[in-house]
């Protein structure tokens, strides 16, 4: 092609559409790969994770020692091993039925007592569990090891290995095991609070025994309050028995939690599942690696939520804090001045939101060490030092005593809460070491529902401290009975706190 013929076919815009279509076909195919893109990170490939992690799980089965003749067997029937499981489960080993004794068989008593059973291995349940260390620990649930006479973990290349408990934490659901092994393949540890809602999660375990089943799916949320120590990841990756133990990992391939428990009406899964979060996990291990046990701080108090009516009925504007239902006597709260009825809005310089907050960040501060603590009271607030104790060293409360003078004094105002009250003798606020109050002769309605019973101490009712049935009837009559009214008494050791409602 010359020059003219060139300059004819620019001039009529061939060539610019040929570039146009090379260009738009150029696009096509860009977005085309684009969009291919955007699918592949919506729908994430695991291969790659798999055969990283895969290696550091492993499968823990527990066996406990039974007796080789079951109380079934002695009926005579040869009876499903399920069957007598799901019996004792029921009924316990004194609910099965017993047998009369033959005095012809060599195993009956003798003078009255039972001869010894053989024993024999019976295989309790199946976990699953991660390789923390190279050198053979393992983390696993508490559940999983509780009660076990034998723990036996087996790896992917199917050696097995008995192992040793170093310690299990049942508070938090975290044990750690150690089986005598070198070179193991260990977890990456991941940063939980990097993750977020929506992000894409793993799971690898033994469900019903399956070994190495992967399953996967979303975190649904953090930080669930499901009444536990620790706050728990939700997810909705398939969670079934088998899995407990096993880790939780992100698309990093860390581990980011431990596979704890479902939310279930039929024992199976059903969508909702809970991970212990890692850094949690990790914090309790590293304690029962060094001392076998977990010290955890204690301040002697019993809590409850602060709702509207507590709110409304101690003058408190919002609805956060921890309520003081309880104050064990001679406890770090009760030295440091907190009393029951007080709500308690920081712990430190930590802000107590809900009541589950308060166990959570006492639990994790030092038995010994020393702290403030910021409480509402009569509509001040006030701070108090507080050394906290060791957890282990809880008291359990004394019963209150039960002795009683001759006559009620009851009231009708007194009457209309359910009670039946009386003035303390002298004898009675010696033995109760207390100078004040009225003694619960009895509690109905109102004040059973609100947690009274006979031989408690009421000390003050709506804010006011008594002596006496007298006093009591006077603060209850000018008492706003729209409103719940608070009393505080003594059980035993405890001071506790709580809010009944008047009949209308």
């Amino acid at each position: 092609m010359n020059i003219a013929n060139f300059d004819r076919f620019v001039g009529n815009g061939f060539l610019h559409r040929i570039f146009s279509a090379s260009c738009i076909s150029i696009l096509s195919a860009s977005l085309a790969l684009s969009a291919t893109s955007v699918a592949a990170r919506g729908l994430p490939d695991f291969t790659e994770l798999v055969e990283q992690v895969g290696p550091s799980v492993v499968n823990i089965r527990t066996i406990e020692k039974t007796s080789s003749r079951s109380r079934l067997g002695e009926l005579g029937g040869d009876s499903d091993e399920d069957m007598q499981e799901l019996l004792r489960r029921f009924f316990g080993e004194r609910g099965l039925p017993q047998p009369k004794a033959d005095p012809k068989d060599p195993k009956a008593p003798k003078n009255g007592k039972p001869q010894t059973e053989p024993k024999q291995e019976r295989q309790r349940g199946v976990g699953s569990g991660f390789v923390l260390s190279s050198d053979g620990f393992v983390m696993t649930n508490a559940h999983v090891v509780e009660g076990a006479d034998e723990v036996l973990v087996t790896l992917t290349d199917k050696r097995e290995f008995k192992a040793k408990i170093i310690g299990a934490d049942k508070r938090s659901d975290v044990a750690v095991i150690k089986i005598e092994a070198s070179g193991l393949s260990a977890v990456k540890i991941g940063d939980v609070s990097k993750l977020k809602v929506g992000e894409w999660v793993m799971a690898i375990g033994s469900p019903f025994g399956l070994e190495n089943t992967v399953t996967a799916g979303i975190v649904s949320a953090k930080q669930r309050d499901t009444g536990e120590l620790l706050p728990l990841i939700q997810t909705d990756v398939a969670i079934n028995p088998g899995n407990s133990g096993g880790p939780l990992i992100n698309m990093r391939g860390e581990v980011v939690g431990i596979n704890s428990q479902i939310y279930s009406r039929s024992g199976g899964f059903q969508g909702i599942s809970f991970a212990i979060p890692m850094d949690e996990a990790i914090r309790v291990s590293n304690q029962l690696r060094s001392s076998g046990r977990v010290a955890r701080g204690r301040i002697g108090v019993q809590i409850e939520t602060v709702n509207k009516d507590v709110a409304d009925a101690i003058g408190l504007a919002k609805t956060q804090g921890a309520l003081v239902r309880g104050v064990e006597a001679g406890g770090p709260a009760a030295l440091a001045g907190v009393e029951a009825g007080d709500v308690i809005l920081k712990f430190g310089a930590v802000t107590i939101e809900k009541s589950s907050d308060l166990p959570r960040i006492v639990g994790n501060t030092k038995p010994g060490s020393k702290s403030t603590i910021t409480v509402f009271r009569r509509g001040n607030t006030k701070e108090f030092p507080i050394s906290l104790i060791d957890f282990e060293d809880e008291k359990v409360a004394k019963a209150a005593s039960s002795s009683k003078t001759e006559k009620s004094k009851s009231g009708t105002g007194a009457q209309a809460l359910g009670l039946v009250i009386n003035d303390l003798s002298e004898s009675q606020k010696k033995e109760m070491k207390i100078k004040n109050g009225v003694v619960v002769e009895g509690a109905a309605e109102q004040a059973a529902r609100a947690g009274l019973r006979e031989n408690d101490v009421i000390v003050s009712i709506a804010g006011n401290e008594i002596a006496n049935v007298k006093e009591f009837e006077a603060v209850l009559g000018k008492a706003d009975k729209s409103k719940s009214i608070s009393l505080m008494y003594k059980r035993g050791d405890w001071m506790q706190f709580t809010l009944i409602k008047p009949t209308k």
